[in-house]
C-alpha cells in the first residue's frame, strides 16, 4: 500500500460496529450546532421481503425516538412486488424514479434512484443504504454521519464490515464481497493506488455532503459506488474522504452469473474513468457487451448483457434541480 494510502487509512478509517460504539447525543448537538438536515435514502427494487425492517428500524430509532433523521426516503425503481406499499407502512416515505425529473425521462439501474434521490430530498446531508440488508442495521446511519457531523473537511463516507457470503443455506464467514476483490480492488490498487485502503469500494452503505454530491456525475448502474468514489476524489482530494468500520453486513448473496454482469459494469465505469484521467493515452473502452455462456444440457449459450457506461451528470448542472433546490433554500 501506497505511504499515502496508509496513512489515510490509519487516521480516516474510525469504528462504529455498534450503538455501544457511538456517542449519539454529542452527534445530536453537532447536527443541530451546524443547523444540518439529514436524509436517508435506500434505493429499492423488488425489496419487499427485506425493505420493511429496515425501514421500520430506522424510523423507530431515528425518526421517532431521537432527531438524527429528518427524512427517510425509499426510491421504489419500478418494483413489482409490494415494496413501496411495505416501505410506506413501515414509515418511509416512497417515491417512484419515473415521477422525479419527469421530463429527463428514466434509466434502469440503482445508479438512477440515487441521482433523482437528490431531487427528491432537502437535506444538506445524504445517507445512502442499501434495501437489501438483514439483521440490526441502525447503527449505520450515525456511524456514517459521525465524520460528516464532527469534521468540516470531510465530504464523503464510505461504511466497511466483513460480508459474510451465503449460499445454499451456508454461510462463509468473510468471502461476500466477490466483485470487489476479483475486479475492482485490483482496478484501484494498479490505476488509483491512493485509494487502497477502502475496504469496500463497491459498498453500497456511505453519506456525503449534498455540496459534493451534486457535483459529480451518477453512472446508472452497478458502476456508481466506485465512480463516486473515483470522482470525489478528483474533486475534493484524499483528505475529503473518510471511512468507517461498521461491523458486519448481511444481504441476499447474487449468483455468479449476475456478479459476473456486476463486474463487466464496474470493469466499464473504471475504464472510461480512466481514460479521462490519462489525455494523450490509448483510449481505455469496454466494448459495452459482456457476453456469458449457460449449458442447457445440450451445449453452450451464449447471452449477452450491455455494460456500457450510462451516466447521468452533476446534479447540479439540471436547471430544474437548480430551481427546486433555490427554492427550497431560500
Amino acid at each position: 500500500m501506497r505511504p499515502d494510502a496508509r496513512a489515510w487509512f490509519e487516521h480516516r478509517t474510525t469504528s462504529a460496529a455498534s450503538l455501544a460504539e457511538l456517542d449519539i447525543d454529542a452527534l445530536l448537538r453537532a447536527k443541530r450546532r451546524g443547523g444540518h438536515r439529514v436524509s436517508v435514502v435506500l434505493p429499492a427494487r423488488n425489496e419487499a421481503a427485506s425493505v420493511g425492517h429496515v425501514v421500520a428500524d430506522l424510523h423507530e430509532r431515528w425518526v421517532r425516538r431521537l432527531p438524527l433523521v429528518d427524512e427517510l426516503l425509499v426510491m421504489d425503481s419500478d418494483s413489482t412486488d409490494a415494496t413501496a406499499e411495505i416501505a410506506r407502512a413501515a414509515g418511509a416515505d416512497v417515491v417512484a424514479t419515473t415521477d422525479v425529473l419527469a421530463a429527463h425521462g428514466t434509466r434502469p439501474g440503482k445508479g438512477e434512484a440515487l441521482w433523482k434521490s437528490l431531487a427528491a430530498t432537502t437535506g444538506d446531508l445524504v445517507v445512502f443504504l442499501d434495501a437489501d440488508l438483514l439483521g440490526d442495521v441502525a447503527h449505520y446511519v450515525p456511524g456514517l454521519l459521525g465524520p460528516l457531523l464532527t469534521d468540516p473537511q470531510v465530504s464523503y463516507v464510505k461504511g466497511c464490515y466483513t460480508r459474510p457470503l451465503e449460499l445454499d443455506g451456508q454461510v462463509q464467514s468473510a468471502d461476500g464481497g466477490r466483485v470487489t476483490e476479483l475486479t475492482a480492488r485490483p482496478l484501484l490498487n494498479a490505476l488509483w493506488p491512493e485509494l487502497a485502503g477502502f475496504v469496500q469500494p463497491l459498498g453500497g452503505e456511505y453519506a456525503g455532503r449534498r455540496s459534493a454530491l451534486e457535483q459529480v456525475p451518477f453512472l446508472s448502474g452497478y458502476g456508481v459506488e466506485v465512480g463516486l468514489l473515483i470522482d470525489l476524489l478528483r474533486l475534493g482530494g484524499l483528505g475529503s474522504l473518510a471511512q468507517v468500520d461498521l461491523g458486519v453486513r448481511r444481504h441476499t448473496s447474487q449468483s455468479q452469473e449476475a456478479l459476473g454482469a456486476m463486474a463487466g459494469q464496474v470493469i466499464s465505469a473504471v475504464l472510461a474513468r480512466a481514460a479521462c484521467d490519462r489525455p494523450g493515452h490509448h483510449r481505455l473502452d469496454a466494448n459495452g457487451l459482456l457476453t456469458q455462456f449457460r449449458h442447457d444440457g445440450v451445449g453452450f449459450v451464449p447471452r449477452s448483457t450491455a455494460v456500457a457506461v450510462d451516466e447521468r451528470p452533476p446534479m447540479e448542472s439540471i436547471a430544474e434541480y437548480r430551481s427546486l433546490w433555490a427554492g427550497m433554500v431560500g
